[in-house]
């Protein structure tokens, strides 16, 4: 009975979630998404007719992913709960350009992956199942091929590279982002794309190494035009000033890579204390945060909590729960829903592997985007620790009146942790894996979880048993054990006969 309740409430809960997907998608918030970053060229082949240059034992020469590609695997994507795509710069590069920084052409598409049309039909083929679109806008990175590079009168828009970042760094010209001249072309940039597609916003590349003044700059004008256009902050090497840029741009949500961090080296390891992420994120302002556990640039989280000797589907159940239900905006990075291994940035790069992934870790995607997408306390609400105990932790949302706890416990052995101060008359009804805690002889709440493993628990009227559904469920077995007696009967009687 317990089984067929869960599944009655799952299935009402992804049937509402999905109506607020398809119906309301010009109307959500950027605290409402979950969005999934695509490298293009690494992500899936879905034209091979423009393969000449793919060469995949080339980890620097383009691999072959491409629009088409994408638009293959969009229903994928939304049975997982997506609702934003995050697409790598989609400019023309240079050759190998496959990660889309090294610019030549600011106003064409990378033929690598398609034409106008293709990327059109994309966006088209997104929108239809209430998905968002926002490509990742890159500002200050140009390939040393770009005219602007040769162009003698625009000898002032570009300056000595300063960065020694990733290795695709090396082959760049870095653009003046100070001259006048430079800022007002790429605000031209951006309003060509916001004009030629119908895409719903920026991930604006790099925005820690942008003076705030230029950031500022452009954002409003961004904003001026299209006030819901999303806009996601980027980060290349620091997170110095980003209240800074919070606060003064049009920045919504940016990139924690000391989240990031703490989130990895927690969720690797058994017994890691998880309120030390609770910590990062107060100490860092309490801003509202990109939540990720992969990128591009480093080992799988996979791979890593693997050499550790942890089971795939615990690591992520413990790592998307804290991901999905903590302030910020929740950002799979392609392969992660997999699982995919990758043991450096190269390996992290790979296709994906859709021919091995694991259906029991889908489902769970599925599951907690659907309990994001219900439950607005776990976009918008209030967040607090309530209680931390031997690597599990407790924390409360409340939004309007309604309140969830989300448990956590990451410690090898069983944990319990005691609520109290709720007000009398309430359950705590549990929508992972259907617990239900009642208050005791003292008005507490005793939440107990096994080794590592997730609970999220809503706040509601304790009205006893559910007479009415528990009257079903013994209806329907007991028609089927009348039936079971009348075909048993019927055919001893038959056989007497004979």
């Amino acid at each position: 009975m317990k089984k067929i309740r869960m599944l009655f409430l799952i299935a009402g809960v992804f049937l509402l979630s999905n109506e607020n997907t398809l119906l309301y998608a010009d109307e959500r918030q950027i605290q409402e998404e979950v969005i999934y970053h695509i490298l293009i060229d690494r992500y899936n082949n879905g034209d091979h007719s423009m393969d000449s240059n793919v060469d995949v034992n080339d980890p620097y020469a383009y691999h072959g992913g491409d629009f088409q590609g994408i638009i293959t695997k969009l229903d994928d994507l939304q049975e997982l709960g997506i609702t934003t795509l995050s697409l790598s710069p989609i400019m023309a590069n240079a050759d190998k350009g496959y990660h889309g920084y090294w610019i030549e052409d600011f106003y064409q598409l990378e033929e690598q992956f398609g034409t106008m049309e293709d990327f059109q039909l994309l966006v088209k083929e997104a929108h239809k199942r209430g998905m968002k679109v926002v490509i990742e806008f890159v500002t200050q990175f140009i390939a040393p091929t770009n005219p602007i590079v040769q162009d003698t009168e625009k000898a002032d828009w570009v300056k000595e590279q300063e960065l020694s970042g990733p290795e695709w760094i090396n082959n760049t010209v870095q653009l003046n982002l100070q001259n006048e001249e430079v800022q007002q072309y790429l605000m031209d940039v951006a309003d060509f794309w916001m004009a030629e597609t119908e895409i719903d916003g920026f991930n604006i590349h790099a925005v820690d190494q942008m003076p705030v003044s230029f950031l500022q700059k452009l954002t409003e004008h961004i904003k001026s035009i299209h006030s819901n256009f999303y806009l996601i902050g980027d980060i290349l090497e620091t997170n110095e000033n980003s209240q800074k840029i919070l606060d003064s741009t049009g920045i919504q949500v940016i990139e924690n890579t000391a989240l990031n961090q703490t989130m990895r080296e927690t969720f690797s390891k058994e017994d890691k204390e998880v309120s030390a992420i609770y910590n990062v994120w107060e100490e860092s302002g309490n801003q509202l945060p990109i939540l990720y556990m992969d990128d591009m640039y480093s080992k799988r989280f996979t791979q890593e909590f693997s050499e550790n000797g942890r089971n795939s589907l615990t690591a992520w159940k413990l790592a998307l729960t804290y991901m999905y239900t903590t302030p910020g905006v929740p950002m799979i990075f392609q392969g992660s829903e997999i699982p995919m291994y990758g043991e450096d940035a190269v390996a992290a790069q790979n296709l994906v592997q859709f021919n091995s992934g694991d259906s029991d870790l889908q489902e769970f995607f599925h599951k907690i985007s659907s309990l994001r997408s219900q439950f607005r306390a776990l976009q918008y609400g209030d967040f607090e620790l309530v209680d931390t105990s031997n690597a599990m932790s407790v924390f409360r949302r409340s939004y309007e009146g309604d309140t969830l706890y989300i448990a956590i416990n990451n410690s090898s052995t069983s944990q319990d942790i005691t609520l109290s101060g709720i007000e009398p008359g309430m359950q705590l009804r549990g929508y992972l894996e259907d617990n239900l805690v009642r208050a005791d002889d003292n008005g507490d709440y005793r939440i107990g979880l096994p080794r590592e493993s997730v609970e999220v628990f809503h706040l509601q009227p304790d009205k006893g048993l559910n007479w009415g559904f528990i009257s079903f469920i013994c209806g329907t077995l007991l028609l089927f054990i009348v039936g079971v007696i009348y075909l048993s009967r019927k055919q001893k009687k038959r056989e007497a006969e004979e």
